[in-house]
């Protein structure tokens, strides 16, 4: 079966223009593969702590994110130990922080 989606980097490309359009702080801290890597979100939401997103399918088979550890807030230590241990099993991997203090990511919309 071939799945009909955009390439990873199209579309953290297109995300990187929004939230550059709303003036919100982001940044790739690793670029993973480039046709179907699968992606972090760190949030950093300044004082309130980090959530940690990471892309997954839901029962449909959709693209979608998953909320690592209950969608919690923690500190960026523990944010940045979780990303190590991602790259670790998948060296593929992007990981794209956001900085917002409210949790928004412009990529909601993208899948």
């Amino acid at each position: 079966m071939i799945e009909n989606r955009l390439p990873t980097n199209l579309w953290i490309s297109a995300g990187l223009r929004r939230a550059s359009d709303e003036n919100v702080p982001i940044a790739v801290l690793r670029r993973g593969e480039h046709q179907s890597g699968t992606v972090i979100l760190k949030l950093n939401q300044l004082d309130r702590g980090y959530r940690i997103l990471t892309q997954t399918r839901d029962i449909d088979g959709r693209l979608t994110w998953f909320h690592v550890l209950d969608g919690a807030a923690i500190p960026e230590i523990e944010a940045n130990a979780y990303v190590e241990r991602a790259i670790d099993r998948d060296p593929d991997l992007w990981v794209i922080e956001i900085e917002h203090r409210e949790g928004w990511h412009p990529y909601n919309d993208i899948f």
